[in-house]
């Protein structure tokens, strides 16, 4: 994606001059700039100016302000600090932000949160009516090309995909190699690695039709690998895609098949499972997401980038959050423990997972949706013990003051777990299925990253906090020959 905006060279928008007493740091008005569309605005186009002292010289700079994003999003480049210095020798001014908690590292078109009024978007379009309205592969081509395809292109991007979903035969050994209890994730993301070993030429990725390709044979073939992992976990022979079904059924059915000759999907099912995938298939500039997009800044192939975002997925941080909901169910035991629970959660000694969002400060968009779809799965499976303890954290954390002034609302992890649960999904599933979902998310915005001409290799700065120089003296005994007992034979 073209740049919506350039800087001027260092030299035409960042001018060093003495201050005469102004403020350490005064913003300058902005004007109103149209950055709706991905295109780039004049060169050196500016929306105001950063007045910044440097009180250890008294040299005042002046820091261009960015034109804002198309919701108002301000920025400076954080190069454009790096002439600030107190001595001629120094590296410069840098910005130290860990986590990234206010920094952006890209601008991107694909994805909108507004945590604190609960908004996300695909392409500017609202989860809520995508949800609602849009299938899977349908969100899949928003989110690569920015707008809704027609329904010649919709045919077509489904029959592409649903061609590709075979894995070759050498994929089926190398799962085959791991132990019955190997970790689902531990094994998906080494077999996605491992397709770029199929595919070598994937390594172009300068070349539009060979991402193309590689797009759409991971869009194809990671969910045909989730259900051979999980087959593998159970014992079970695996079975090949059903090129007749919907991109949902057929996992379903690679997942749930049996004796039957034709696999027929609860419809209650295959509804909770493509929305779930929808909502999960992107969301900004989340762990994975940076982990792809660093690794891809590499020039890696998409299949070892999409790796790299699995890995970064494991994490009982990112991913494995739905997963938490469940086992804190399982060690609240039943109903009659929650007061306790919620005591403990109050007072500092328990932890309440599956509730409040890093992001969204209010009630979760998606967690409104999901609820819904957790009523009508309820519905056909029935509410047994762990149901009933979800339910009743739910009704208390709704209710109760403490949660509802804290906005520690119930996010879409926590009805997740509780919707793949009752689908007879194992625990260590989940986040498999959560990243099937998410490569949609994770190849649009590795495309757009290499699409972006001012992206470069990832390569964060560092402030160093050890040693200054020093001598290097020997604690050790050179002269004495270490025994090597494993190397000598008696």
């Amino acid at each position: 994606m073209e740049r919506q905006c350039r800087e001027q060279s260092h030299a035409n928008t960042f001018q060093a001059r003495r201050s005469t007493g102004s403020a350490d740091v005064q913003g300058i008005s902005r004007g109103n700039v149209d950055m709706s569309k991905a295109e780039p605005s004049a060169a050196g186009a500016s929306s105001g100016a950063l007045e910044i002292k440097d009180t250890r010289t008294g040299t005042g700079y002046t820091v261009p302000i960015l034109p804002p994003g198309t919701e108002g999003d301000t920025a400076i480049r954080a190069m454009d600090l790096r002439p600030i210095k107190e001595r001629p020798d120094e590296f410069g001014l840098m910005t130290y932000d860990p986590a990234f908690m206010n920094t952006a590292s890209c601008k991107s078109a694909i994805t909108f949160i507004d945590g604190d009024k609960g908004i996300l978007r695909y392409r500017g379009y609202p989860i809520e009516q995508l949800a609602g309205k849009a299938s899977f592969l349908e969100t899949a081509w928003l989110l690569r090309n920015g707008e809704l395809p027609t329904q010649a292109e919709y045919n077509d991007w489904t029959h592409q995909i649903t061609y590709h979903t075979y894995v070759h035969e050498n994929i089926k050994t190398f799962l085959q190699g791991f132990r019955y209890d190997a970790h689902p994730m531990s094994m998906l993301c080494s077999s996605v690695a491992a397709l770029s070993s199929f595919y070598p030429s994937a390594k172009n990725i300068q070349d539009p039709e060979e991402r193309h390709i590689s797009i759409v044979r991971l869009l194809a073939k990671v969910p045909t690998i989730a259900a051979f992992i999980y087959r593998h976990s159970k014992g079970l022979p695996f079975i090949y895609p059903d090129n007749d079904l919907s991109y949902v059924e057929n996992f379903l059915s690679m997942v749930a098949r049996m004796t039957e000759p034709k696999y027929e999907g609860s419809p209650v099912f295959v509804k909770a499972l493509e929305v779930l995938f929808i909502l999960h298939a992107d969301h900004e500039q989340n762990c994975s997401t940076n982990a792809v997009r660093a690794v891809g800044s590499s020039h890696v192939d998409p299949f070892s980038a999409v790796a790299a975002g699995i890995a970064a997925l494991y994490g009982p941080l990112h991913g494995g959050a739905n997963e938490a909901v469940l086992h804190m169910i399982k060690e609240i035991g039943d109903k009659k423990n929650i007061p306790a629970f919620i005591e403990s959660v109050k007072s500092g000694k328990g932890k309440l997972m599956g509730f409040g969002h890093r992001v969204y400060k209010s009630y979760d968009p998606r967690a409104r949706i999901v609820k819904q779809l957790a009523d009508e799965v309820f519905k056909v499976v029935g509410v047994d013990k762990d149901l009933e303890i979800a339910l009743e954290l739910e009704r208390i954390a709704l209710s109760d003051d403490y949660f509802v002034s804290r906005k520690l609302y119930p996010n879409v992890d926590f009805y997740t777990g509780l919707i793949y649960r009752s689908m007879a999904f194992p625990t260590d599933f989940f986040t498999v299925l959560f990243a099937v979902a998410r490569t949609a998310g994770w190849l649009s915005q590795w495309e757009e990253m290499l699409n972006d001409k001012e992206q470069k290799i990832a390569r964060p700065r560092q402030i160093y906090i050890g040693y200054g120089e020093r001598p290097y003296q020997s604690k050790l005994d050179h002269s004495v020959r270490a025994q090597r007992k494993d190397a000598v034979r008696k």
